[in-house]
């Protein structure tokens, strides 16, 4: 079978914006079993896989997984990524000093009544999964997903926390946060009420600033034991501010492109939409946020107990000894003025709406992989359909934030939809108009710089990586089949050039 695919130099541009310099040639003959060169000399780190097994998550069930000798090459390192988490290149003086003063709030360390040493944030607990923002959002910059070493260990025994480590958290895993899909009935048995709720990991008893608080933490064990826990590890908020600005039209437009070719490949996602006004929304997992500031005030109260503006009550209704502070816990400043009379929820969501998106780049891969077999592999990636769902590129429209953020060719390779798949990836949860095995498309910008992948973390250096992730996408009435059914098919060099490419983002 011979495939020749052209590639003009627009073209190359609006997919992959190193194209330009990568690929000034404009056409590329590709045969199948014989393109680009052999990555042999990947390097991969160690890490402990989550305890994902006895979770509702699965892992690959039902999917048979073809032998391969081609390999994720690791995360991009070295000089390549040093851009990474940097603002918009044309932001203004005022937007720069509204951005610095957002990142210096998201990398802040809270505490109780913000007195602890180094803490100065205020309103922790009483339940958390962590003490900062930019603690689980970090690598490969402030921004990210989970770091390499995670923060969570620090965080669950800070300032004298009694808390008891979860037994699904590993020190080089993924970090996590736990949510429970369904109650449980009086005699210890899983129900089939829905819960679906983040289940926080550790609570404020025993802390130096808590005195008197005593609160249990969930029972972790026991939920594993009857299958009734799922995983949820940080998404990227590079660029975030370029999807909030895409406008719905795009998305919907985008929808109906190729709609014979998605009906025949079984793709048939669909937007998650708020309960308030019908529109689109697109941050979280599910697609259930509709705009950074929501994103971020449910981040807040939820994975640091944080109580706001926007959800301005504690979740877990504790007694008053761990309950030391008014609400909301994170208000305007009002006797403040600039930057500072933001709330820390406005703070965040300008710092996530200014960060740029990260730059893709063929240095820094593991083996340094050819020029050809990157070229190759974004040949593949539209030959066999990835981009039916992972939309290389959407268009903003007119933003009031910032001309940065305006008429933008975002390069995010998502469709910002939601789509079934399959049994091995759902976690029997609905959020919104996404049902138990839906999730959004993932945006694949600063892919090549990330440890662990799928929403549970379950894909990591240690068992495969991103080539685990990919093969994860199949299973028993999953979106995703035909078109890793096409994968399976490519010669391993085919393969090896495919995730060369997408470590490349």
């Amino acid at each position: 079978m011979s495939i020749k695919t052209e590639i003009t130099r627009l073209g190359v541009c609006l997919s992959v914006p190193f194209g330009c310099a990568l690929l000034i040639s404009t056409s590329i003959t590709t045969n199948v079993g014989a393109a680009g060169e052999k990555n042999g000399s990947a390097q991969q780190q160690s890490f402990v896989t989550p305890a994902h097994s006895g979770t509702s998550s699965g892992g690959s069930q039902g999917h048979q997984q073809s032998p391969t000798t081609a390999q994720d090459p690791g995360p991009r390192v070295g000089a390549a990524i040093r851009t990474t988490g940097s603002p918009l290149s044309t932001l203004s003086p005022q937007e720069l000093q509204f951005f610095q003063d957002g990142l210096a709030r998201f990398v802040e360390i809270d505490s109780v009544k913000g007195g602890a040493p180094g803490e100065p944030g205020t309103g922790l607990g009483p339940t958390y999964n962590s003490n900062s923002c930019g603690s689980c959002h970090a690598q490969p910059a402030v921004g990210g997903s989970s770091p390499t070493l995670n923060p969570q260990f620090a965080a669950g025994a800070d300032y004298g926390a009694t808390n008891s480590m979860p037994p699904f958290l590993t020190i080089d895993g993924p970090v996590l946060e736990a949510r429970f899909p369904y109650q449980m009935n009086s005699n210890g048995t899983v129900s089939s009420v829905p819960d679906g709720g983040v289940h926080d990991l550790f609570t404020i008893s025993g802390r130096n600033d808590a005195p008197g608080c005593s609160m249990t933490q969930p029972s972790f064990a026991q939920m594993m034991q009857v299958k009734n826990i799922i995983f949820r590890i940080p998404t990227p908020v590079f660029g975030a501010g370029l999807i909030e600005n895409i406008p719905d039209s795009a998305i919907y437009a985008n929808m109906s492109n190729n709609a014979g070719l998605k009906q025949k490949l079984g793709i048939t996602g669909h937007p998650n939409l708020s309960g308030n006004d019908g529109t689109v929304t697109r941050f979280g997992w599910k697609a259930q946020n509709k705009s950074l500031q929501i994103f971020a005030g449910e981040a807040y109260n939820v994975e640091m107990g944080v109580t706001n503006e926007l959800f301005p009550e504690e979740r877990s209704t504790p007694s008053g000894t761990c309950k030391p502070n008014d609400t909301p816990e994170d208000t305007t400043n009002f006797p403040a003025s600039g930057a500072a009379i933001n709330s820390d929820v406005v703070g965040f969501a300008i710092f996530m709406r200014f960060l740029a998106p990260p730059a893709p780049s063929m240095q820094g891969i593991p083996g340094n992989p050819s020029p050809r077999s990157i070229a190759n592999g974004l040949v593949l990636f539209s030959q066999i359909h990835c981009d039916m769902c992972h939309t290389p590129v959407m268009q903003t429209a007119s933003s009031s934030f910032a001309p940065a953020l305006s008429n933008r060719n975002a390069a995010l390779f998502s469709d910002l939809l939601v789509h079934h798949m399959g049994t091995g990836l759902a976690d029997n949860i609905s959020q919104g108009a996404a049902g138990p095995d839906e999730f959004r498309t993932a945006p694949l910008w600063g892919l090549g710089q990330r440890i662990f992948f799928l929403h549970d973390g379950r894909a990591t250096p240690s068992n495969g990586g991103l080539l685990t992730a990919i093969q994860d996408h199949a299973s028993s009435g999953s979106e995703a089949n035909g078109v890793i059914n096409l994968f399976t098919q490519l010669s391993d060099q085919q393969k090896q050039d495919l995730l060369n490419f997408l470590r490349s983002l």
